[in-house]
C-alpha cells in the first residue's frame, strides 16, 4: 500500500474519519453523563450526541440574510475536515503508525488551531452580533494559550532532538520511538512544567469551562454558532467533539504513548484519552464557572507562559 493511500484511509476510517467522529460522539455523551451525575441528575443517554448529529444532519439549512453565504456555509466543511484529517498524523502506540514526517507536530499544531479559526469565521460571517462578540472572544483566547501550547510542543521537540543528538525533532513517530526505547517523557522532570503548560491550555483549546467564553450561552447565546441549523450547525459540533480527541491525543502522544501491541493497544489509548477528558474536562466543567475574557488573558499570560518558557530553558541549559 502506498504512503498516499494509506494517509487517504487514515483520515477517512481510521484513526481519522469515521472512527474519529464516533468516538468523539460517545465521549461527548460521557462528559455530558458524568457531569448530570455529579450535579445528582440523571443526564441524557450516552448516545444522545449522536442521535443529535443524526437529526441535525436532516434539517433544513438556514441562511441568515446579512450572512456571506460562502464563508458561512464553508467554514463547518474545512473545520470538519481539518479534524478528520489530524488523527492520521498522530500514531496509535502499537497499532498505527504514520510514515515519519519531519514537521508534523507543527503541521498538528497549526490543525489544532483550524477549529477556532472556523468559530472565529462563523461568527464574523454570520451577520449577528452576537456572533461579532464570539469572534473578538476567540480570537483573544486564541492569541492568549496559543503561546504556552507552542512552547510546551517545542520543549518536548526539543528534549528529544537534543537527546538524540541533534537540535529539534519535528517528528511525533520519531518522538514515539524515542519514548518507546528511553520510558515516558512523562518522567522527565524537566520537561514536568511543559505537561503543566498544556493540561492548561486543554481546556481553552477546546473551548470548554471556564474557558468557554465565545459561547457564553447566558450572555452570548452560543456566540459563533448562534445563526447555524442543520448539517452545517452537525458538521461544527462535529468539528468540535473531535478537536477534544486530537487534542488529548497528542498529549498522550508527546508525554506517555507507551503501551501494549494490537488491539490491546488501541484499547488502552482509547482508556487514556477517556480518563484523561475526565480528570482534565469533565471535572472542572463541573466544579468551576466560567472566567471573564480579562481573567482569562491574565491567566494565560502568567504562569502558563513561565511554565512554557520554564520547561525550555531547563532543556537548554541542562539537558
Amino acid at each position: 500500500m502506498t504512503d498516499k493511500l494509506q494517509l487517504l484511509l487514515a483520515a477517512l476510517v481510521f484513526p481519522g474519519g469515521l472512527f474519529v467522529a464516533v468516538f468523539a460522539l460517545l465521549l461527548k455523551g460521557l462528559d455530558r453523563k458524568l457531569v448530570a451525575r455529579m450535579q445528582a441528575r440523571t443526564g441524557p443517554p450516552l448516545l444522545q450526541p449522536l442521535y443529535d448529529t443524526v437529526k441535525l444532519l436532516r434539517k433544513h439549512t438556514l441562511v441568515p440574510r446579512e450572512a456571506s453565504a460562502g464563508i458561512f456555509l464553508g467554514v463547518p466543511l474545512v473545520g470538519f475536515a481539518a479534524m478528520a484529517f489530524a488523527p492520521a498524523l498522530i500514531p496509535v502506540p502499537g497499532l498505527f503508525a504514520p510514515s515519519a514526517l519531519s514537521g508534523d507536530v507543527l503541521v498538528l499544531l497549526y490543525l489544532m488551531t483550524v477549529p477556532g479559526i472556523a468559530l472565529m469565521m462563523a461568527g464574523s460571517s454570520s451577520g449577528s452580533v452576537y456572533g461579532a462578540i464570539g469572534f473578538s472572544r476567540e480570537m483573544s483566547l486564541i492569541l492568549a494559550y496559543e503561546g504556552p501550547l507552542m512552547f510546551a510542543l517545542l520543549a518536548v521537540a526539543l528534549y528529544v532532538g537534543r537527546a538524540q543528538g541533534g537540535t529539534i525533532c519535528l517528528s511525533l513517530a520519531e518522538i514515539v520511538q524515542y519514548q518507546q526505547q528511553h520510558g515516558a517523557n512523562l518522567l522527565q522532570p524537566v520537561l514536568w512544567p511543559a505537561l503543566l503548560a498544556f493540561v492548561a491550555c486543554l481546556p481553552a483549546t477546546l473551548g470548554v469551562p471556564p474557558f468557554d467564553i465565545a459561547e457564553a450561552e447566558t450572555e452570548v447565546l452560543e456566540g459563533p454558532l448562534i445563526e447555524y441549523s442543520g448539517p452545517p450547525l452537525a458538521l461544527m459540533q462535529l468539528m468540535q467533539a473531535m478537536q477534544r480527541v486530537v487534542v488529548i491525543a497528542l498529549g498522550i502522544v508527546l508525554f506517555c504513548p507507551n503501551g501494549p501491541d494490537g488491539l490491546a493497544g488501541l484499547g488502552v489509548f482509547v482508556l487514556e484519552i477517556a480518563l484523561v477528558a475526565t480528570l482534565a474536562i469533565t471535572l472542572l466543567r463541573a466544579s468551576v464557572g466560567r472566567m471573564r475574557i480579562d481573567q482569562a488573558l491574565i491567566f494565560f499570560f502568567t504562569w502558563p507562559e513561565a511554565a512554557g518558557l520554564l520547561s525550555l530553558g531547563l532543556i537548554v541549559f541542562f539537558a
